[in-house]
């Protein structure tokens, strides 16, 4: 596919990345003030995602996890690490991901850039495009847990950085470090708040670096943490986003904002802080927070009802897409820890508990992680229906080229060639870079020959059809009914990717007793198609509780076929 670089493709680059204002004259940036809005700009609202800790006695594998994770429509999660199988379990499921450099490994980066290089190598190169890598987060907590190698965490930061660049991803992937309340010794009033006199050279020089590479802040905030170390100074309800009797208001007395709960005001106090070393501009991303479900004779307020009351506020918070008062037009974004309980810590009883699930996937409380924004169904970027050939060449064009899609599926002889339509391939190629781009800036625009759409463009054409796969399962089921979709899962194999089976059981609410064939471990279904979309609930549940483990998946059989062939 030929691809023109002009300056006309150079400018519609530009305008599709938020690079220039096309409504002044003539051609120029945007302001530095608009800035802090274009990362999160395409999610279209704020989200919530999920940490995921490792330090669990018996830890689903990463297919059962992806699978949880995908009936539950989490689309953001973080990872404590950079495993492999972690990374291959959440290839093509469009789940944007953060991996983390552990402490140990920060001290080796810091001195060295080829130990950087090989993280980068090793760790992220290999899974991009496939898995949805959006940021690295650079140890946890380094500045208080690991003080000793704070002089080395911004040249890690750098080092990797570099790495990314050589790669040709640093277009793709941010790189940040998450950070504390602690080093904010006072966050009230957060006008007042500034960093630890001792770390600010070294935050100085973070804060830099996110502006320079346009990342984010990353913050672990913990309404927890700081009402039990306040001792009774702030009411309970306050961290739990209660609502205040009017006497109990807290009222910062500098700005005169009104705050209804800790969690915005450890956000506004940190922005505040990155303030009072004069940069602006850089988005926090809350990137640790909840609340403890359990605790021990010493922990009455670690309880099954504030887990359950805490976490819920915060998702209903969020969901309004909007700031914390000092910021009111950046919508907070935020991921809970942690998906499950980490029993293998040590200390006390309430750092063993902070999950939301159970080790088998059944839920501690009543939560749900798909009530808003970009969990409760992802939006995907398409051709615009009457748009002229030329302005569909040319966003064609550039998202194959500049933009970096992976448009490989759309060569002649690959499964998305046919129908050889422009708007086909214009669709495919939009829909790739936006996916992948969105987390730092990617809109969905190309010169005004695209739009949005929460249906799937896999569902849409017959092009996209001959492109099936486990991740549309769901839309599909929804779109043409469980029956349906069950008919093709049964036609094309017996037994079925677990993926795929997880995925098409979104739809499927009814319950029944497992039918199967006598033998227990047979590669096919034997009972009627009417009785299938039950048994496959049933298979669902036993391998959530543990009681059954599905064969080795099948590959996913990806070649052309019609409509009819479908059912």
């Amino acid at each position: 596919m030929a691809h023109r670089f002009d300056m006309a493709l150079l400018r519609f680059a530009m305008k599709t990345q938020g690079q220039i204002d096309d409504t002044k004259k003539p051609f120029t940036l945007k302001s530095r003030k608009c800035e802090i809005g274009s990362v999160f700009r395409a999610f279209g609202g704020a989200f919530v995602g999920i940490n995921i800790g490792t330090d669990v006695s018996n830890l689903p594998s990463p297919v059962e996890i992806v699978a949880i994770l995908r009936s539950r429509q989490i689309t953001h999660v973080r990872l404590f690490n950079a495993d492999a199988h972690m990374l291959n379990a959440l290839s093509n499921t469009g789940i944007e991901v953060i991996v983390s450099v552990t402490n140990s490994e920060v001290l080796s980066i810091g001195e060295s850039s080829s130990a950087a290089a090989a993280w980068i190598n090793k760790n992220v190169a290999p899974y991009i495009p496939s898995t949805n890598i959006t940021s690295i987060a650079i140890g946890s907590e380094v500045l208080t847990l690991i003080p000793n190698a704070a002089p080395i965490l911004v040249p890690a930061m750098n080092y990797l950085y570099r790495a990314l660049v050589t790669s040709n991803l640093n277009n793709l992937v941010k790189i940040s470090t998450p950070s504390s309340m602690t080093i904010i010794p006072q966050p009230f009033p957060p006008s007042t708040a500034t960093f630890n006199t001792t770390w600010n050279s070294t935050m100085y020089q973070i804060l830099q670096f996110l502006r320079n590479t346009k990342s984010f802040y990353m913050l672990n905030a913990y309404p927890y943490s700081e009402y039990i170390k306040g001792s009774g100074i702030f009411p309970l309800e306050y961290a739990l986003f209660k609502p205040l009797p009017s006497v109990k208001q807290i009222v910062d007395p500098n700005t005169l904002f009104h705050y209804d709960n800790m969690f915005e005001a450890l956000v506004d106090a940190t922005y505040n802080s990155i303030s009072a070393l004069n940069f602006s501009g850089i988005p926090i991303v809350v990137i640790e927070t909840g609340w403890p479900w359990l605790g021990g004779a010493g922990e009455p307020d670690a309880s099954v009802e504030n887990a359950e009351t805490y976490n819920n506020n915060l998702i209903r918070r969020l969901s309004n897409n909007s700031g914390p008062p000092s910021q009111p037009a950046i919508p907070i974004n935020a991921y809970i820890y942690e998906l499950f309980n980490e029993d293998k810590r040590a200390g006390s009883v309430s750092k063993r508990n902070w999950g939301v699930l159970f080790d088998n996937g059944s839920a501690i409380y009543d939560i749900s992680l798909s009530s808003f924004g970009g969990n409760s169904s992802m939006d995907f970027c398409i051709a615009r229906r009457g748009v002229d050939e030329s302005s569909l060449r040319m966003g064609l064009d550039w998202a194959c080229g500049p933009g970096r899609a992976n448009c490989a599926a759309i060569q002649q002889g690959w499964p998305c060639y046919e129908p050889d339509t422009l708007e086909n391939h214009a669709s495919y190629a939009y829909n790739d870079y936006y996916q992948r781009m969105r987390g730092s800036g990617g809109t969905c625009d190309f010169d005004g020959s695209a739009t949005t759409t929460t249906v799937d463009p896999i569902l849409l054409t017959r092009a996209q059809q001959a492109c099936f796969h486990p991740r549309h399962l769901d839309q599909l089921a929804r779109l043409q009914g469980a029956q349906e979709t069950l008919r093709f899962v049964l036609k094309r194999s017996c037994w079925i990717n677990s993926r795929l089976a997880h995925a098409s059981l979104i739809a499927m609410e009814t319950t029944s007793p497992l039918k199967m064939a006598n033998n227990s471990t047979t590669s096919c279904f034997s009972t009627p198609l009417e009785d299938a979309s039950r048994s496959l609930v049933s298979v669902y549940s036993a391998v959530i509780a543990g009681k059954l483990r599905l064969p080795p998946p099948l590959p996913v059989i990806e070649a052309s076929f019609s409509h009819a062939e479908l059912f």
